[in-house]
C-alpha cells in the first residue's frame, strides 16, 4: 500500500542490542492484504468505514495553498470526540506548536490565535473516537499567503534538528523559479568536518543538496538562505534572509530483500536485527532503491483511493507509520493479518509491513524499529520485481549517479 497520513512523532533512541524476533512474532502483516494467500482480506476485517474527511473534519482543506491569515483554522467531527489534536507551524524550517483546546463536548478544536501566520505551512494530526466509539486518525498539511511578488522556500529538514546520514537538504519553492542560477547562488549548504556538497534541480520548484556519499555521523550542517530581494521570476522577490543547522547522528541503515521478505537493520555498520516483513504482492511490487525517512507518524489513516488504487482498503489507525516516499510508500506496523505472512508472502499495495499491536505496541517489530528510526535514515530495497523509485519521489536522491546529480545544477 502507497499512502498518506498521521500523527507526527520524531523517533530518537539509544543503540539496542541484537534482537531475535522468533520470540516476538504473534499476529499482522505489512500494508495491506490483497485478499489473496496468506494475508486473507481486509474487507471483512474493517468493514467499510466513514472517510477520513467525515470523521474528522479540518479546515482548511488538506493540500490548500496561499491560504489568507483571515481564514479561521479548525477540527471538529459530527459526532464521538477529538481525543487529540496536534497543530505546528513551520517557517523557515523551524517548528512552533500552535496552542489551542478542544471543546468541553469534545467536538472541536480551535487555536487561541485567530489569525494564521503568513508564508508559513502547518500540520494538522488529529485522532478522535466516532460515535461508535471507532478510532480515527487524520494528518492535514497546508500552506498560508506569501505576499504578492514574493517567493519562499520551504525547507527541510527542520532547524537544529538531528537526522540520519542519507538526509538530503530540500527546499520546495511556493512559486516556479525561472532564474534557477539566481536562486542556486543565494542558497549555500556547507558541513564540519567539510565535505563536497552539491545543488540538483527537479523542475522549476525544487532544489536539492547532498553530498557524493551518506554524511558522515557527526557532521555538522549549516543552510544560508540569502535569497531576500532576489529575482527568482521576473518580478517576483525572494522573501528569506536564514541559517538553518542541523547534525548527523549515528548511521542507521536498513536493506530489505523483497524476495527473501527480511529487512537487516544495520546500526553503524554492526547488524541489529533480521525482521521478517512483508513486500508488494506481485501485482501491486515495492519500489526498489534507496528511499529516505520523510515522517514518523504514530498513528495514521491509509486509503487506497487517496493513491491511485480503487477501493480496496481503508485503514483508520494503521501504527507506527513511517514514510518513504511522497507518493505514498510506507514501512509501517500492521495488526490485521495473520502472523504465517511475515517472512512467507508478500500481500502489501507496495508498503512494507512489520507485525504491531493495535494501537502500536511497543514490543513488537513495528514499535522497535519506530522508535529507533530518525528521518534521514536510508531504507534500500533490493529484489523486488518493481522499477527502482524516480529520484524526486521523497528523497531518493541517492539512487542518482554523482555525475547525473551535478549534472542537475543551473550554475555552470
Amino acid at each position: 500500500m502507497r499512502h498518506v497520513h498521521g500523527r507526527a512523532r520524531r523517533a530518537g533512541a539509544a543503540l539496542a542490542a541484537v534482537l531475535t524476533w522468533a520470540g516476538l512474532l504473534a499476529g499482522a502483516a505489512g500494508c495491506t492484504s490483497d485478499g489473496g494467500g496468506i494475508g486473507g482480506g481486509i474487507g471483512g476485517a474493517f468493514g467499510k468505514p466513514a472517510a477520513a474527511e467525515d470523521v474528522i473534519r479540518i479546515t482548511p482543506d488538506d493540500g490548500s495553498k496561499a491560504v489568507r491569515p483571515e481564514r479561521r483554522l479548525s477540527v471538529r467531527v459530527p459526532d464521538g470526540r477529538l481525543e487529540s489534536v496536534k497543530v505546528v507551524k513551520s517557517q523557515d524550517a523551524q517548528e512552533t506548536p500552535v496552542p489551542g483546546r478542544i471543546s468541553d463536548d469534545g467536538l472541536r478544536w480551535l487555536p487561541d490565535d485567530k489569525r494564521l501566520a503568513l508564508a508559513a505551512k502547518y500540520t494538522v494530526d488529529a485522532v478522535a473516537l466516532d460515535g461508535h466509539g471507532r478510532r480515527s486518525a487524520r494528518h492535514a498539511t497546508f500552506t498560508t499567503h506569501v505576499p504578492d511578488q514574493r517567493f519562499i522556500g520551504y525547507v527541510a529538514p527542520e532547524n537544529r534538528s538531528v537526522v540520519g546520514t542519507g538526509m538530503i537538504v530540500s527546499l520546495e519553492f511556493n512559486r516556479e523559479i525561472t532564474d534557477r542560477a539566481a536562486v542556486e547562488r543565494a542558497v549555500s549548504v556547507t558541513a564540519r568536518p567539510a565535505t563536497e556538497i552539491r545543488p540538483h534541480w527537479f523542475g522549476k520548484d525544487r532544489l536539492d543538496f547532498r553530498p557524493e556519499e551518506y554524511w558522515k555521523p557527526g557532521t555538522e550542517v549549516t543552510v544560508a538562505l540569502r535569497l531576500r530581494d532576489v529575482e527568482g521570476a521576473p518580478g517576483v522577490y525572494g522573501l528569506q534572509h536564514k541559517t538553518i543547522s542541523f547534525t548527523v547522528g549515528r548511521s542507521q541503515v536498513s536493506r530489505v530483500d523483497a524476495a527473501e521478505r527480511t529487512m537487516e537493520v544495520r546500526r553503524d555498520g554492526t547488524l541489529l536485527a533480521t525482521v521478517p516483513i512483508t513486500a508488494g504482492a506481485p501485482k501491486t511490487p515495492t519500489y526498489n532503491g534507496k528511499m529516505v525517512i520523510t515522517e514518523l507518524l504514530d498513528v495514521t489513516r491509509m486509503n487506497s483511493r487517496t493513491v491511485g488504487f480503487g477501493g480496496e482498503y481503508d485503514i483508520p489507525d494503521v501504527p507506527h507509520a513511517i514514510r518513504l516516499t511522497s507518493s505514498g510508500t510506507f514501512l509501517h506496523g500492521n495488526y490485521w493479518a495473520p502472523v504465517d505472512t511475515f517472512g512467507r508472502a508478500n500481500v502489501s499495495h507496495g508498503c512494507i509491513g512489520l507485525r504491531d499491536d493495535k494501537g502500536g505496541g511497543s514490543d513488537t517489530p513495528g514499535g522497535w524499529f519506530f522508535d529507533r528510526s530518525l528521518i534521514g535514515d536510508v531504507v534500500e530495497v533490493v529484489h523486488s520485481k518493481d522499477r527502482t523509485v524516480a529520484p524526486d519521489n521523497g528523497l531518493s536522491g541517492w539512487n542518482m549517479s554523482w555525475k547525473a546529480w551535478k549534472a542537475g545544477s543551473a550554475v555552470k
